[in-house]
């Protein structure tokens, strides 16, 4: 069998790892959008379109889990030819098509945007439209989605079999654990996907895997720690009462739709239940996050004991006194005269567009009011340099403003798993009878620290694999 790596490859996002078996079934783990990608000449000039490979020739996706950069080019192999199933968790199903929907609606934006160019005779060099799918594409790779539940052995041919694992870090996360035959001897493998951390808000904490002969192994905070060690009701809190109620400020909360505001709204509900806070009004801006929570509510029975216990105690885990979901955009500016204490809570989490961007350019110069970060932002994107705190003035929407607001971080709510996290997750395999790690979805630098720490407890057949680069097991 081949094992050909098209995606986070020495970057964190676009995972895509093709395999090929003997018998040339062909079988794609993942098929996410790169969202670090600048356009070369080999992705251009390709032969089968925006794809290295010919899709017609897959047979089938195994989906991880929910997320645009393990998800995103689903309808696009659709519609370049690809008629087979994806297999996933029931969770992951749903979560995938209201993420897929949300990037459909942002591509009609991008299409009109590209033909109101072409008729000012402009060019847009940052859109390629071959990449823009639509609703359409959307509901046709949904209704090919095949749930399969967690610890369920399937056969997807005729010597194969996957087995979903729970791997915390999002609802209907998954570590695929593949068995196949070839000359009549049994060989495995196991993608991690994302791995999640332990004790997380809401979510189960990372399965630990069977043996495998190789394991194909995220590493995003490969070289470094979680910060926060207190638990998050505890520090959420201390900062509601430092920027809502010693003074009569304001929160702004840069939050992802999906995963991140549901254990965030979590935790505040438990804040207001367990602590007795006075309710102060919450915000929730993002129709996204409104159609996740209910996703969420859906799937109680996957979720950690603690937060199926809230649940059976309290009749929901995200409904508390004075929540409120912004469903306009004109619902969503009028916040800006809301002069009470109020928390709000918006996309996306790195302060790229969306909704976020106007509350945090109504708010920046505002010395009552507190940013609170949450998690990674890339680099240059206005979240980074929020987490940075290097500049005294910032540009937003095309004005310049002083930065008065208070800027706070925590990284409680990050919903990967650290250094400690993921070597756990290899110590599951036997030193002896893995023969290959191979290192993905992380930064070069980061990979090689975690290879180097991995080769320091025993674990020697370690490999960071390059785009396009194919391996025989």
């Amino acid at each position: 069998m081949k094992l050909t790596f098209w995606g986070a490859t020495r970057q964190v996002s676009g995972s895509m790892f093709l395999l090929e078996f003997d018998d040339e079934y062909r079988v794609l783990i993942d098929c996410g959008t790169d969202l670090e990608r600048e356009r070369n000449e080999e992705t251009a000039k390709s032969e089968y379109g925006i794809f290295p490979f010919d899709p017609s020739l897959i047979n089938l996706i195994i989906l991880t889990h929910a997320h645009i950069d393990h998800s995103g080019q689903i309808p696009n192999l659709y519609k370049e030819g690809f008629e087979g199933q994806v297999l996933c968790t029931k969770a992951t199903m749903e979560l995938a098509e209201i993420l897929l929907l949300d990037s459909a609606t942002l591509n009609q934006k991008k299409y009109k945007a590209i033909h109101d160019s072409k008729k000012r005779s402009k060019k847009r060099k940052d859109v390629d439209s071959r990449e823009l799918y639509l609703e359409r594409q959307v509901k046709e790779a949904i209704d090919n989605f095949v749930p399969i539940p967690f610890d369920q052995r399937f056969k997807f041919k005729d010597d194969g079999f996957l087995t979903f694992y729970p791997a915390g870090h999002l609802l209907g996360a998954a570590h695929v654990y593949i068995e196949f035959w070839e000359n009549n001897e049994k060989k495995t493998i196991c993608f991690s996907g994302d791995v999640g951390r332990k004790e997380y808000p809401l979510l189960v904490d990372p399965y630990p895997i069977p043996q495998a002969d190789y394991l194909v192994t995220e590493t995003t905070y490969g070289d470094r720690h979680h910060i926060s060690e207190n638990k998050p009701e505890e520090l959420l809190g201390d900062i509601i009462q430092k920027a809502c109620i010693d003074i009569p400020g304001r929160l702004i909360i840069p939050s992802f739709s999906v995963g991140r505001t549901q254990a965030m709204l979590y935790t505040l509900n438990r804040l207001y239940t367990d602590r007795g806070f006075t309710p102060i009004k919450v915000f929730t801006d993002s129709p996204l996050a409104k159609a996740s929570t209910r996703i969420y509510e859906r799937n109680v029975r996957l979720m950690n004991k603690e937060a199926r216990e809230f649940r059976e105690e309290n009749e929901s885990l995200f409904d508390f006194e004075n929540l409120v979901y912004l469903e306009s955009n004109q619902a969503s500016k009028a916040v800006s005269n809301h002069s009470e204490p109020c928390i709000i809570i918006s996309a996306s989490g790195m302060v790229t567009g969306g909704r976020i961007e106007h509350h945090i350019q109504a708010n920046i110069s505002n010395p009552y009011a507190t940013i609170l970060m949450i998690g990674y932002a890339s680099e240059n994107t206005l979240g980074w340099k929020l987490l940075n705190g290097e500049r005294k003035e910032l540009s937003i929407g095309g004005q310049k403003l002083p930065v008065n607001a208070n800027i706070e971080k925590i990284d409680v709510f990050s919903g990967h798993g650290d250094l400690d996290d993921l070597i756990d997750f290899v110590k599951t395999q036997d030193k002896e009878k893995t023969k290959n790690i191979f290192l993905v979805h992380g930064e070069l630098h980061t990979m090689q620290n975690f290879k180097n720490t991995l080769t320091e407890v025993g674990y020697n057949q370690v490999v960071i694999p390059e785009k396009g680069q194919t391996f025989e097991i």
